[in-house]
């Protein structure tokens, strides 16, 4: 969800509002997958290189994420989503960390749709922690992902103009159909999202093969 920040700054705005306006996009889009009759669909909303950005905008999405995780949780009841997190959310402390396991707990009979949110979260952190666990306890690394027993993503999305994965889902996204738009997040509609998929059903996916 690229552009948050820059969506602000064109409207000389605080980057922080730019984030607010991202998590309303990140509902819209959830419902409008829902609505396609799409399962699965994961938002990257923090990364562990995030936490590298200026201490003010940190806080700002820290303190966001705590005001806004109530309203998060209501609006995924209200349209039936299960929430599920991935990440080490205990970076944000006790109080968030208990707001988010509330959401997770409230929604988790919900079956229209499994939304996942990435709050600080790494493709290679994944990775190595998945790796441990799997010799420790001598099964499949991919049995201790965060999406453990999901499938792999059949498209990724990233607005904003960048061209790049940036830890994300590193080994989830091997054979994933990869689509990079200009849309800022915040301006990016269920419109987009539309011609997304309709592009994505004409692609020629091999697999290797």
């Amino acid at each position: 969800m690229d552009g948050n920040g820059r969506w602000a700054t064109k409207r000389s705005l605080p980057r922080n509002t730019g984030h607010r306006e991202g998590i309303n996009a990140m509902t819209s889009i959830a419902i409008a997958c829902k609505g396609l009759g799409i399962p699965y669909v994961s938002f990257y909303a923090f990364s562990t290189e995030n936490k590298n950005r200026p201490k003010q905008e940190v806080d700002g999405l820290i303190g966001l994420m705590r005001d806004k995780f109530d309203e998060l949780r209501d609006d995924f009841n209200d349209n039936d989503i299960k929430l599920c997190v991935m990440g080490d959310i205990s970076y944000f402390g006790k109080s968030l960390e208990k707001k988010i396991n509330d959401a997770v707990e409230k929604t988790k009979n919900n079956k229209s749709i499994v939304v996942n949110v990435a709050l600080n979260y790494g493709g290679r952190d994944e990775l190595s922690r998945a790796a441990t666990l799997s010799a420790q306890r001598n099964a499949p690394i991919s049995e201790f992902l965060y999406t453990s027993g999901q499938p792999d993503p059949d498209i990724l999305i990233r607005t904003g103009g960048e061209k790049r994965l940036s830890n994300f889902m590193l080994y989830q996204l091997a054979y994933t159909e990869l689509f990079f738009v200009d849309t800022l997040w915040p301006d990016f509609t269920e419109k987009e999202l539309n011609a997304i998929v309709q592009e994505y059903y004409y692609r020629d996916r091999r697999f290797g093969k």
